[in-house]
C-alpha cells in the first residue's frame, strides 16, 4: 500500500511506500467471469498491442494504480485508457480519505474512479479497509470495544457503496512486522482487537459484499523469509477453519537493494497451492534500461508461470507522478513514452507492437557507438533503423551512469526523466524513414571518472 506520495517515506529494506498515498484495450473487455478472476474478450488478437490486451489474452489483468487529480491530464488518461484493463485507487478508498469523522463517509474521489474504470470495462481493486497507516486521529482514541464496532462498519459501509463494483478487496493491509519475527505489528487494531482482528475483518467483509472476492496485502514478502512464512501459515490457518479469505496481495517493491528474489515464482506458487489467487497489487522496480525491463520480464514470467497468478498491477502510470519518481520505477517515463520495461512486459506477456517492437507492423532498432575521447567527456552516437516498413517517427532511451551527465545533444529532441540520468530521445526532423533507412543522433558525455558506455534502450517506431 503506497502513500501519498509527497508524504511518502522509506525506511532501511523497506521496499514499499508509507502512505501511499486503461484503454479497456482496443477491442475491449466484454465479460468478467467473476469466480474464476477471468477476463473475457471479443474481437481479434490485434487487442494484445496493449498490456491489458494481451494479459487478458492470458486469463488475466494488467493494471494500474490511479489518483482522482490526474484523470483531467489528456495523457495520463489516454496511456491508462489505452494500456491497462484494471485499476487500484492510490488514496481515495483509504480509511482517512472516506471517512475523516466517523460514521460520515465521503466516496467523492473513489466515486471518480469507480465510475471512470467502469465507463473503460475495467477491473477495480478496492485498496484498503484496514491498515495501520492513513487512519484518522478519532480511530485511535476509541476503546477496544468501540474500535471494533468502527472496523465492522467502516468495512460494511465502503464494501455496501461499492457492492457488485469491486473485483477484490485488501480487506488487511500491512499487519505483519518486518524482519526475522514474523510478530504482528503494533497498531490501533492489533494491539486493542489482538490477533482475531485479521480473522474478524474478513468474516465482516464477506457478510458485507459476498461477490468481491477477498485479499490479504503485504510488502517485503516476495521471496521465503520470517514474515512471508507468517502470512503463509495466518492463510494455512483461515483455509482450514473456513475463514474466507480468496486471494494474497504481493505489492513486490523492488530496487538494486531489494531485488526480485531467486525464489518469487516459488513463493507465489506455494501461497496458491493452499487454494488461494495471488496477485501482484504495486508493483514497481527502480532503474533504467535492461537491467530494469529484465526485472519487470522475470516478474511478469513469474506470474504466468503460476495459474493461479491472475493479474499484476503497477504502482502508478508515469514515472512523473511516483511515489519514487527519482528511482524512474514505472513502464511509462515522464513524457508517457513506452520504456524499454514495458517491452519487456508486453513480450513476456506474448502481445505485439510496443516499445522496440513497433506500431502497426512498423519497428526500428537503435545501436550505439563512441566517436571521440577527451581528458573528461566522449561523444556517443546512436544509428536509428527502421525495419522492414517505412516508419514516421521513433523513441530511444539513453541512460547514463550515476557519476555522468549529458552536456550536449544533437539531431534529436530530448526530455529527461527525474534522476537527470535518463534521456528520452525523439527525432528534430528525422523521423521519416524508409525501409531500412537510417538515421542518427549524438551526444556528449562529461564522464567524471566513469568511462562506461551509456545503457541504450528498444527503439520504438511509429
Amino acid at each position: 500500500m503506497v502513500i501519498d506520495s509527497q508524504q511518502a517515506r522509506q525506511e532501511p529494506g523497506d521496499r514499499r511506500p508509507r502512505l501511499r498515498v486503461r484503454r479497456a484495450f482496443s477491442l475491449g473487455v466484454v465479460g468478467l467471469l467473476t469466480a474464476a478472476g477471468v477476463l473475457a474478450l471479443s474481437g481479434p488478437a490485434s487487442a494484445a498491442s496493449t498490456l491489458g490486451g494481451a494479459a487478458a489474452a492470458k486469463g488475466r489483468y494488467f493494471g494500474a494504480a490511479v489518483a482522482a487529480n490526474h484523470l483531467g491530464e489528456s495523457a495520463y488518461a489516454t496511456t491508462l485508457d489505452t494500456e491497462f484493463n484494471a485499476v487500484t485507487p492510490e488514496n481515495e478508498m483509504k480509511w482517512d480519505a472516506v471517512e475523516s469523522s466517523r460514521n460520515s463517509f465521503n466516496f467523492s474521489g473513489a466515486d471518480q474512479i469507480v465510475g471512470h474504470a467502469q465507463g473503460k470495462g475495467m477491473k477495480i481493486r478496492g485498496h484498503t479497509l484496514v491498515w495501520h497507516s492513513q487512519l484518522p486521529g478519532w480511530v485511535g482514541g476509541l476503546s477496544a470495544t468501540e474500535l471494533r464496532s468502527a472496523m465492522n462498519n467502516h468495512i460494511t459501509k465502503v464494501m455496501q457503496h461499492y457492492q457488485g463494483k469491486i473485483y477484490a478487496w485488501d480487506v488487511v493491509n500491512e499487519a505483519f512486522q518486518d524482519g526475522n519475527s514474523g510478530a504482528r505489528r503494533s497498531s490501533p487494531f492489533q494491539d486493542k482487537l489482538g490477533d482475531g482482528f485479521i480473522e474478524e475483518a474478513f468474516r465482516t467483509a464477506r457478510a458485507a459484499d459476498p461477490g468481491a472476492k477477498l485479499c490479504y496485502n503485504d510488502y517485503n514478502t516476495d521471496g521465503q523469509n520470517a514474515k512471508s512464512n507468517a502470512v503463509y501459515n495466518m492463510v494455512k490457518d483461515f483455509k482450514a477453519r473456513g475463514v474466507p479469505i480468496d486471494c494474497v496481495g504481493f505489492q513486490s517493491h523492488f530496487n538494486s537493494q531489494s531485488p526480485v528474489p531467486g525464489d518469487y515464482q516459488q513463493n507465489l506458487q506455494r501461497f496458491a497451492d493452499l487454494g488461494v489467487d495471488v496477485q501482484i497489487t504495486e508493483l514497481d522496480i527502480e532503474g533504467s534500461g535492461t537491467a530494469q525491463a529484465d526485472s519487470y520480464r522475470r516478474v511478469t514470467q513469474a506470474c504466468l508461470a503460476v495459474s493461479r497468478c491472475t493479474g499484476i498491477t503497477v504502482w502508478g502510470v508515469t514515472d512523473k507522478y511516483s511515489w519514487r519518481a527519482s528511482g524512474t520505477p514505472l513502464l511509462f517515463d515522464d513524457n508517457y513514452a513506452k520504456k524499454p520495461a514495458y517491452t519487456a512486459v508486453l513480450t513476456a506477456l506474448g502481445g505485439t507492437g510496443g516499445g522496440g517492437g513497433g506500431d502497426g507492423g512498423r519497428s526500428c532498432t537503435a545501436s550505439y557507438s563512441e566517436t571521440q575521447r577527451w581528458g573528461d567527456r566522449f561523444n556517443g552516437k546512436v544509428t536509428v533503423t527502421a525495419g522492414s516498413s517505412a516508419i514516421s517517427g521513433w523513441t530511444v532511451t539513453v541512460t547514463v551512469r550515476s557519476a555522468q551527465s549529458v552536456s550536449t545533444t544533437w539531431n534529436g529532441t530530448p526530455s529527461w526523466d527525474g534522476s537527470g540520468k535518463v534521456m528520452t530521445m525523439r527525432p528534430n526532423g528525422n523521423g521519416d524513414l524508409g525501409a531500412g533507412a537510417a538515421t542518427s543522433f549524438g551526444f556528449t558525455v562529461m564522464a567524471n571518472g566513469d568511462w562506461s558506455a551509456p545503457t541504450i534502450g528498444s527503439c520504438t517506431a511509429s
